[in-house]
């Protein structure tokens, strides 16, 4: 009878899989579409004969060299030069040229290629902007950044090298013009590579980048489900200017988010973003990834918590983790001339960071430690030379799960506090002031008299203290001096023991070099200590490339294993004379027969500390 067929793969196993890539390589595949993901691995895995997710995560942990195959299975890099040739041309011709107008002559533009495999979409692009730019405008104007999550295909990206049959969708002009050969292959012009930025970047964990004029990202979005398809195209929309433009693969359409791009082409698949009015709603966007539709509901609560933070009576403003301006009161509006513009710009162009005092150091301290800073009696210079006197307090924000989200600072007029304080304190000082003359004058006779009387106590004691400090400085100088006459003396007797040992090594160098044999020294251990001229030649191997080896470990055409026997015995005292006669290879490949006399290396004491070999070729035969 046959035995029961295999379990199927379970969903748990899969998804412990996928949440062990994260964990032990950074490689969050959480969002990616489920069958696509079980199909690539399903490829692999059946390319090594596993039938559980459960055993090729076991596998994955012995093997870790299989993460690069997975990846590669995984991360498919299907790309090309001028890949849908009429989209491209379209793009050039509409989408590119009006870009180019729309943007002053020395405002940079930046285009982000995501996606970008092994870099044929990122010097397309740059082929395009240089043809509508001019190379010296292209050279000073454009910055292209292309990601993607695969390393290896990064590599090959930054190599800008390709061969004839990549380069066949590029007409001859363009070749000549943007590729120079190298050997049978092309490489992309060196001068205009460098304004191609390539980078690791993984779209559903990271940033994106943000300030872009065109974002191409073809055929990498149908890889994702719909969730996470909603997220990266909300992170888009972020990144992009108010006029930037989209530029999307066949594969993928963007109905559904109808409120974030405008069509250009629908065929082409190029979209404009569709402009928020205000940082807050493009913050809701991106909060809201998933569910863009806002309902009532949360809109009026949002509108509703506006208005209670504007009434606040001392002004507010509020800073994301990058310290970009999120939120200001009426009240900050009114006293700092926060425009609404200001909004989302960084905190540190704003004259309010450093100016009536410096914010910046402090907002980086309340980052590191989330822990709330605060200043008092600020002083802020008014028209009409008034002055205002403020508390300021840097509160950190954070989330329910004790996830920093931004700081909070708030301003305190305190100028009419203060300004009672004082008084209040003069008044105190004057009535506490009248009562200390008075008070005074009886005791000044009594108080310069005992002054008097201190001073000589003090002059005594301080000529006291110069005199043992004299005496203390004295003797560290004997102590000092007989430390360096000691020093002195260790010194001379290290350099004469070092030129004894020198000239030892030099005498048994000598001797070794005038044998005509070679001459291997080794250690109890078998670590070579001594290899002269002779056993260069005879063996092939320099000293510096046989010290401190083992002997035993060496690939020399001699059988070192038969040397063990006999280099042990006289090693362990059993003999003080071994003679052994070997077949071996020279380094010539001739066979010859190999006489070897094993004697002991002894020490001062009369130890052994090693043997000392004696090579000698005693026949020849064919």
């Amino acid at each position: 009878m046959s035995a029961p067929p295999e379990e199927p793969r379970s969903t748990q196993e899969f998804e412990a899989l996928i949440e062990y890539l994260k964990n032990s390589r950074g490689f969050d595949f959480g969002g990616y579409k489920r069958s696509s993901l079980q199909r690539r691995m399903g490829k692999r895995m059946q390319t090594l004969r596993i039938e559980r997710y459960s055993d090729y995560l076991d596998y994955l942990e012995v093997h870790p060299e299989e993460f690069i195959q997975l990846f590669n299975t995984i991360l498919i890099n299907v790309t090309g030069f001028f890949r849908d040739t009429a989209s491209w041309q379209f793009l050039a011709a509409e989408v590119i040229l009006r870009l180019i107008a729309g943007k002053p002559q020395n405002e940079p533009i930046r285009v982000w290629s995501a996606g970008c495999a092994s870099g044929e979409e990122a010097y397309t692009l740059a082929i395009v902007l240089a043809e509508a730019l001019g190379l010296e405008g292209f050279r000073q104007r454009v910055k292209i950044y292309a990601t993607d999550v695969d390393e290896e295909a990064l590599g090959q990206a930054r190599q800008a090298s390709y061969s004839a049959r990549d380069l066949q969708p590029v007409s001859p002009d363009l070749r000549t013009k943007y590729f120079e050969k190298a050997g049978d292959r092309f490489v992309f012009r060196p001068d205009l590579r460098r304004a191609v930025i390539f980078g690791r970047h993984d779209l559903v964990q990271d940033a994106p980048i943000s300030r872009l004029d065109l974002l191409v990202c073809r055929n990498t979005l149908m890889y994702f489900n719909a969730e996470t398809q909603s997220r990266i195209l909300a992170r888009f929309h972020f990144a992009l200017n108010d006029t930037g433009v989209i530029f999307l693969g066949k594969a993928e359409m963007l109905l559904t988010r109808a409120n974030l791009f405008n069509p250009v082409h629908l065929k082409h698949r190029i979209f404009m973003k569709v402009a928020k009015p205000t940082l807050r709603d493009r913050l809701m966007i991106v909060a809201q990834a998933g569910n863009l539709e806002l309902n009532n509901h949360f809109v009026s609560h949002v509108r509703l918590r506006d208005a209670a933070f504007d009434a606040v009576p001392v002004a507010q403003v509020v800073l994301d983790l990058h310290s970009h301006l999120v939120l200001s009161n009426q009240e900050a509006r009114t006293i700092f001339g926060i425009l609404p513009q200001d909004v989302g710009r960084p905190f540190y162009e704003l004259e309010l960071s450093y100016r009536p005092v410096e914010l910046r150091a402090l907002i980086e301290q309340v980052y590191t430690e989330l822990r709330a800073q605060h200043l008092t009696n600020v002083e802020r210079s008014l028209p009409e030379g008034r002055t205002q006197c403020l508390d300021v307090h840097l509160v950190p924000l954070v989330d329910t799960d004790s996830t920093a989200l931004g700081i909070s600072i708030t301003f305190y007029d305190v100028t009419s506090h203060r300004r009672l304080q004082a008084d209040l304190e003069k008044s105190r000082q004057e009535l506490e002031t009248a009562y200390e003359e008075l008070q005074s004058t009886n005791e000044e006779l009594e108080t310069t008299n005992e002054e008097l009387q201190s001073t000589v106590e003090e002059l005594e004691t301080t000529n006291e203290e110069l005199q043992s400090t004299n005496e203390e400085l004295e003797t560290m100088n004997e102590e000092l001096q007989s430390g360096n006459e000691e020093l002195q003396t260790i010194n001379d007797e290290l350099r004469e023991r070092t030129d004894e040992v020198n000239r030892s090594r030099a005498f048994l160098e000598s001797i070794l070099a005038s044998l005509h044999a070679a001459a291997v020294v080794v250690d109890p251990n078998f670590h070579i200590l001594m290899w002269n001229a002779e056993a260069s030649e005879l063996w092939g191997l320099r000293d510096d490339e046989v010290q401190g080896l083992s002997l035993m470990n060496l690939d020399i055409g001699l059988p070192v294993e038969q040397l063990r026997t006999p280099v042990r015995a006289v090693l362990t005292g059993r003999a003080t004379f071994q003679e052994v006669m070997l077949e071996a290879t020279n380094r010539r490949g001739k066979a010859i027969q190999c006489r070897i006399t094993c004697t002991p290396l002894t020490g001062v004491e009369r130890d052994t500390q090693g043997v000392i070999l004696l090579m000698e070729e005693w026949s020849r035969h064919v």
